[in-house]
């Protein structure tokens, strides 16, 4: 539905950060399902660790969250809105992830109450779950984060 050129038009982050290549089903204001391919060449994996590399289990939250966002922005991104992860609950890393694997992300909305909106997420690798959970996010005017300083 979604490759990597057309993601790029709808989210702020960009590589090395940027976690989600492609997206396969996206409902607006409902839910995604994305891909996200693991490369031995990802800067990460230098450290993390080097005879063992494993991805970090933050990075895979944030590629959820990467994810939630093209659900909450279903226009694409507003350059004066954040989207910002306030809560990681009961996040699960069943199993390692490590460099080539494809992790197949879900993501669906459970709850959207004023600026907060939360989603339960879930990270397969070959039809078997790796890691799930829930978070929360919420909406900023970008100018209350880097408004002028006096």
């Amino acid at each position: 539905m979604m490759n990597i050129n057309d993601i790029n038009k709808r989210i702020k982050q960009r590589p090395p950060f940027q976690m989600i290549e492609r997206v396969i089903e996206l409902e607006p204001n409902v839910s995604a399902r994305g891909i996200k391919s693991v490369s031995v060449n990802e800067p990460y994996f230098m450290g993390h660790f080097p005879d063992a590399p494993i991805m970090p289990g933050v990075l895979i939250v944030e590629a959820c969250a990467q994810l939630c966002s093209l659900v909450m922005e279903d226009d694409g991104t507003d350059p004066d809105k954040i989207y910002v992860l306030l809560k990681v609950d009961n996040f699960k890393f069943i199993k390692p992830v490590i460099p080539g694997y494809q992790l197949d992300i879900t993501v669906t909305k459970t709850r959207s109450a004023g600026p907060l909106t939360s989603f339960d997420a879930v990270v397969k690798v070959e039809d078997k779950i790796y890691s799930k959970g829930s978070m929360t996010f919420t909406m900023v005017e970008k100018s209350t984060i880097y408004g002028s300083e006096e």
